[in-house]
């Protein structure tokens, strides 16, 4: 056990558990070390061992819960805690509802076993993503002061903010899909939604649903806390962050983009569940600038293969080089198998991948448009890069995100959830070459320049 020797403030950072919320603890919990603080990162024991056979020198055995491999460090320390669920040797994200449903039931006691027993030297406060609701209580517990993370947009927290007021005016559950529809318009700081733009979890017939009742439990505790940290840009956001004050009163503090505010931290420490393929920075290097489509959708999206295939052809029609991160999951039920005329038709203009260092990727010249799922992280990550989007949106906030984007920040435009090659194909040729793409990129370039100046 590594020990807290000159005895520096000592902050527990613990991320819901998938990758686009390990992601922005970690580089918080970076430069939080940065400024003298003694860290323990805490990651379920499922993502643990994925992080550590993701590293580049790990074997693909399968690893132990030792977080010894990654404790490079004396002063930033990992440790574990089971997620309750039956163990899995797979790599992949796990299924959310069951991953909720025994997080609210079980993990408390993890947690608080964790910290009464195991740590090197006494908290001084919790770092908490607000999606790990258990911590909150096991703070007051133990009189420990806490803080929330907030790793997604500000216009998607309103939307959680507002579940509730949702059921007060019985539009959820629904009733029926032509439901999502119907306008929202008494949000503050949040201008022509409906239904369909609030984040997804909202999209169901059942008042128990687990995600739903989980999301409504963790957004009651917000106002118990000490402080609040966003990872977003106050420049883009400033709207709804201005109205988001009358409703959190506590302390709160944007500090996005993190990955500008954490570059060059501790390297050797990365974050990401899959191996990263280098190659495709090799395979960038020459191309000419502002040429190339970079496709990922991230670390949950799924498809069926139909859609796949659409994506496929309207990427190989638009004429434009592309760079495709195709997960072995991302197609639901099915392998992730590419049809072989467009294989053919695609040979020396495009690069498919398993998954690859996206801040790199995005900052590279090279790239001159991102299809993306519209997460948060990489929204964020495209606008340190200056690159103009695509979004087609999956789950959660991506859809409030994807919304924001084409209609009120003009950085991106929207891909039809069916997916239809000739709407791929015509909206890449609008990206890379239209007069829509041209406008988006110089919104871009100038949310770039904000957001490095921040830094």
């Amino acid at each position: 056990m590594n020990i807290n020797k000159n005895k520096k403030p000592h902050v527990l950072c613990i991320p819901f558990p998938s990758q686009g919320h390990i992601t922005p603890m970690l580089k918080f919990a970076k430069l939080l070390h940065s400024k003298g603080f003694y860290i323990t990162f805490i990651n379920t024991e499922y993502n643990h061992n994925r992080l550590l056979k993701s590293r580049p020198s790990s074997s693909s055995s399968s690893s132990s819960s030792s977080s010894s491999s990654l404790d490079l460090f004396e002063d930033f320390v990992f440790e574990t805690i089971p997620d309750g669920l039956p163990p899995s040797g797979e790599d992949v994200t796990q299924d959310i509802p069951s991953l909720c449903e025994s997080l609210s039931t079980k993990c408390l006691f993890y947690f608080k076993e964790m910290v009464t027993t195991r740590l090197s030297s006494p908290a001084t406060f919790i770092v908490s993503d607000i999606f790990m609701g258990f911590t909150s209580n096991v703070a007051a517990e133990l009189g420990i002061p806490l803080v929330l993370f907030w790793s997604a947009s500000a216009c998607g927290l309103m939307c959680y903010l507002h579940y509730k007021h949702l059921i007060q005016a019985n539009l959820v559950p629904l009733t029926d899909e032509s439901d999502l529809e119907t306008k929202v318009e008494w949000i503050p700081g949040m201008k022509n939604m409906r239904l369909k733009d609030m984040p997804t979890f909202i999209r169901t017939k059942d008042i128990n649903d687990i995600v739903l009742n989980y999301i409504l439990k963790d957004m009651e505790r917000v106002p118990k806390a000490s402080a609040l940290i966003m990872n977003t840009m106050h420049e883009l956001e400033q709207e709804v962050l201005t109205a988001m004050s009358s409703i959190i009163t506590l302390p709160t503090y944007t500090i996005g983009p993190l990955s500008l505010l954490s570059k060059q931290l501790l390297p050797t420490l990365g974050s990401n569940l899959w191996k990263e393929d280098m190659s495709c920075m090799e395979w960038l290097a020459g191309k000419k600038a502002s040429s190339v489509v970079y496709v990922n959708f991230g670390s949950v999206a799924v498809m069926s293969k139909k859609q796949m295939v659409e994506f496929a052809w309207g990427l190989a029609n638009s004429e434009h080089e592309f760079l495709w991160v195709v997960r072995p999951d991302l197609v639901r039920g099915d392998n992730a198998v590419l049809p072989q005329e467009f294989l053919t038709k695609t040979q020396g203009k495009r690069m498919l991948t398993s998954w690859c260092p996206q801040e790199d990727v995005l900052k590279h010249e090279a790239i001159g448009g991102f299809l993306t799922h519209g997460g948060w992280n990489s929204i964020l990550e495209s606008i340190c890069g200056g690159v103009p989007m695509l979004c087609w949106p999956f789950f959660a906030e991506q859809q409030t995100n994807c919304r924001h984007m084409s209609c009120e920040w003009g950085i991106g435009m929207e891909i039809d959830e069916h997916v239809e090659r000739e709407e791929v194909e015509r909206l890449i040729r609008e990206l890379m070459g239209g007069e829509k793409g041209k406008e988006m990129k110089k919104k871009m370039v100038e949310l770039k320049e904000i957001a490095f100046r921040g830094c």
